[in-house]
C-alpha cells in the first residue's frame, strides 16, 4: 500500500541541524595543538537534557515484536527446510532471544490466500506454537476472512486454544480489510467500514461460540481509516484486548523523476529515515490517527505491522540508518503510550528483521540491534524531559525509569560529511550514584553499513552463545550532571542509579 502524509510541524520536537563543518587541509598543518582542541570542540555539538521525576507510562515488557506473513509457517517456505518455525530451528531460536523479540504476530496478506497451507495448517500451527514456548513469546494468530469460512475459522481457534491457551496472545481475524485485496474482490469485496463490521462480527461470534473464552485484536487496518470505530463499536463487546494498526512511515520507495515514478536512491532513504522531518511529519500523523483515536474507549493501540519502507531499499533500511531509525520509533512511539511495535516480516525482503542467507542460514538484519537495545528499557515508565539544543543538533532523547535506574536513550542522527559528535549533559536530580552506558556503533559512524556493528561492544549472532554487551562506566556527576559523548550515527542508553525513595515513587 502506499500512504502519503501532510508536512506537519510540532514545536515540542526536535530541529534539524544546518551543518557546519571544519575543513583541514594541507595549509594547516603547522596549527598549534590548542588551535586542534578548539576545532574539535566546534565539531561537537552541546545539548542538556533534564529529566523530571514524573513516571507515566508504562512499556509492556512485550513491546518488542516481529510479525511473519500468515504462510511462513507453511513446510519449505520461500526457502526454509521443512519448519522456518521449529524448535528445531536453533538459529532461529538463538536469534529470537539474542534480539530480544516478546511478540510474534502471524498474519499479513497472506493469511486469506491459501488458508490450508498457514492459517488452517495444524501440523504447521503444532510447530510454530512448540516454537513459541521454546523461545518464551506469545503469538497474535490470524484468521482469514476475505472469501473464508467462519465455521472453518471456528474450528482452528479451538485447536490453538485447546492445545496452546497459554502461548497465545489473542486472535485476529483479516488483514487490513480497508485496503486491497477486500475492497477489489471479484467475491466478497468490502467497500466499506458499514460493509465490514458485521461481517466481523459473524466471524467472532462464531469463534466465541466454540471458543467462549477468545480474545481479539482487530482492526489491523492500514493507513487511518476505522481504527476510531472499531474502537468505538466493539467496546461493548468485551471482545478485544488491544487495537492494531498499520503503517509504513515511508510508504513505497519511489522518488518522482521526469514525472514518473523512479526507484528511490539508498542516499535519499538514508536521510529521509535519519531526518527530523520525519518525527514532525509522518510520525506525527501516524499516531494522531491511533492512539488519541482508541484511547477514549478504553484501549491501547499496537502496530502490528510496521517498518521504514514498503519492501524496503538495499543500504538504507538492512543498514545502521535502519536501526537508529527503529530505535527512534519505538521510542517515539512508546512516549505517546503505543503499547508495541510488530516489524513485518514478508520474506525475504530488505526491511525484515530476520532473513536467510545464501547458504539458508538464519541471520539477523541491523535492525536487530534496536530491538535488542529498546529491550533494556523495557518495563520501565516513561519520565519526561527537556532538551536545550541550541544548535538544533539532529539528536533525540528519551527517558524512563525502572528497575532502581533511570534511563536515557540518546540518538544521534547527524550523518555524512558535516556530521557533529554530540556532548549531552544529563541533569536529573532525583538520581544518584555512578553512570554507565551501552553504546550502539557502527564501523566508521557510517549509516550505510550492514556489518560491524555492535552493542555495548558485542554483536548478535544466530549461535547458543547469547549476546553479551557490556555497560561501559561513565563517572558520577559532575556539578549535579552527567556528562555522554555521542558520535554521528550512533546511540547510547545511559543507566544512572535511582536512591530508594525515587524508586519506590516509580511504582506508584
Amino acid at each position: 500500500m502506499t500512504f502519503s502524509f501532510p508536512k506537519l510541524t510540532n514545536k515540542k520536537l526536535y530541529r534539524r541541524i544546518v551543518p557546519c563543518c571544519v575543513l583541514i587541509s594541507s595549509a594547516f598543518i603547522s596549527l598549534s595543538c590548542k588551535a586542534q582542541e578548539q576545532s574539535s570542540q566546534q565539531a561537537k555539538s552541546s545539548i542538556k537534557v533534564t529529566v523530571t521525576d514524573a513516571p507515566g507510562f508504562l512499556i509492556p515488557t512485550n513491546f518488542t515484536g516481529l510479525s511473519f506473513e500468515a504462510d511462513a509457517i507453511a513446510f519449505n517456505h520461500r526457502g526454509a527446510k521443512g519448519y522456518f518455525f521449529s524448535p528445531s530451528n536453533k538459529q532461529l531460536v538463538n536469534l529470537f532471544r539474542n534480539v530480544g523479540i516478546r511478540n510474534l504476530r502471524m498474519g499479513g496478506g497472506t493469511v486469506d490466500m491459501h488458508p490450508e497451507q498457514g492459517a488452517y495448517n495444524q501440523i504447521a500451527i503444532d510447530s510454530l506454537f512448540a516454537f513459541a514456548k521454546v523461545v518464551g513469546i506469545k503469538v497474535i494468530y490470524s484468521l482469514p476472512m476475505l472469501n473464508a469460512s467462519d465455521s472453518m475459522d471456528a474450528v482452528t481457534a479451538k485447536y490453538i486454544w485447546t492445545h496452546y491457551k497459554d502461548d497465545l496472545e489473542c486472535f485476529s481475524i483479516g488483514n487490513e480489510p480497508n485496503c486491497p485485496p477486500y475492497r477489489d474482490a471479484k467475491v466478497g469485496a468490502i467497500k466499506s467500514y458499514e460493509e465490514y463490521l458485521p461481517i466481523w462480527r459473524k466471524f467472532a461470534a462464531t469463534i466465541v461460540k466454540a471458543v467462549p473464552g477468545a480474545k481479539f485484536t482487530g482492526p489491523d487496518a492500514g493507513g487511518w481509516n476505522w481504527t476510531e470505530e472499531f474502537a468505538r463499536d466493539e467496546k461493548p463487546s468485551g471482545l478485544i484486548t488491544i487495537i492494531t494498526h498499520h503503517q509504513y512511515p515511508g510508504g513505497k520507495p519511489e522518488i518522482m523523476k521526469d514525472g514518473k515514478p523512479a526507484p528511490m536512491p539508498t542516499q535519499v532513504a538514508i536521510d529521509n529515515m535519519l531526518s527530523a522531518q520525519w518525527l514532525t511529519g509522518e510520525y506525527k500523523f501516524i499516531y494522531e490517527h491511533t492512539d488519541p483515536k482508541v484511547a477514549p474507549y478504553g484501549f491501547l493501540c499496537r502496530l502490528t505491522e510496521a517498518n521504514d519502507y514498503l519492501g524496503g531499499i538495499a543500504g538504507a533500511s538492512n543498514a545502521m540508518s535502519s536501526t537508529l531509525w527503529a530505535l527512534d520509533y519505538m521510542h517515539w512511539q512508546a512516549d505517546r503510550e503505543l503499547c508495541g511495535i510488530n516489524f513485518h516480516n514478508n520474506q525475504w525482503l530488505k526491511t525484515c528483521t530476520i532473513y536467510l542467507g545464501q547458504n539458508g542460514e538464519v541471520l539477523a538484519n541491523p535492525k536487530g540491534y534496536a530491538i535488542r537495545a529498546f529491550d533494556l528499557i523495557a518495563g520501565s515508565r516513561v519520565e519526561p524531559l527537556t532538551m536545550a539544543n541550541p544548535t538544533n543538533a539532529n539528536v533525540t532523547a528519551y527517558a524512563s525509569k525502572g528497575d532502581g535506574y533511570l534511563y536515557v536513550t540518546l540518538i544521534n542522527k547527524e550523518h555524512g560529511a558535516n556530521a557533529h559528535a554530540a556532548n549531552v549533559s544529563i541533569a536529573a536530580g532525583f538520581t544518584k550514584g555512578k553512570a554507565s552506558a551501552m553504546y550502539l556503533t557502527a564501523p566508521n559512524n557510517d549509516p550505510g553499513a550492514m556489518t560491524g556493528i555492535t552493542l555495548g561492544g558485542d554483536a548478535i549472532t544466530n549461535t547458543d552463545t547469547p549476546w553479551k554487551g557490556k555497560w561501559t562506566n561513565t563517572g558520577e556527576q559532575k556539578n549535579g550532571e552527567y556528562n555522554i559523548d555521542v558520535a554521528p550515527a550512533s546511540a547510547v542508553v545511559v543507566r544512572i542509579p535511582v536512591p530508594l525513595a525515587s524508586k519506590l515513587k516509580s511504582h506508584r
